[in-house]
């Protein structure tokens, strides 16, 4: 399900792929016990037919945490979803308010 999310260049994928296909980025803190429950959660749903889900581990990877939150204009939380489509965030939530059922109606 999840394509690991480790550098900024992936980012000019996501991008790119967002023009043809939407694009969820989830960010995880591999050291908080809601972050670990909302990620368990998403893997236990099946995603919405031509997503594409991105993973970041936002503790080993802050620096690309931090560039997210410059490059959509979205606060930095932790866990955090965000929909890209058309090179723009439509769609960002954190903590419980995360599931799979609201990325699909914003798809």
């Amino acid at each position: 399900m999840w394509t690991a999310l480790e550098s900024e260049e992936q980012l000019n994928k996501i991008q790119e792929h967002s023009f043809n296909h939407p694009v969820v980025i989830f960010k995880h803190s591999t050291r908080c016990s809601i972050s670990s429950m909302v990620k368990s959660r998403l893997e236990r749903s099946a995603g919405p037919e031509g997503m594409e889900f991105y993973y970041l581990d936002l503790i080993r990877y802050r620096a690309v945490s931090n560039h997210i939150a410059d490059l959509y204009k979205v606060g930095h939380e932790s866990p955090q979803v965000l929909l890209i489509r058309n090179g723009e965030c439509i769609y960002d939530e954190s903590h419980y308010a995360i599931s799979m059922e609201e990325l699909a109606l914003q798809h």
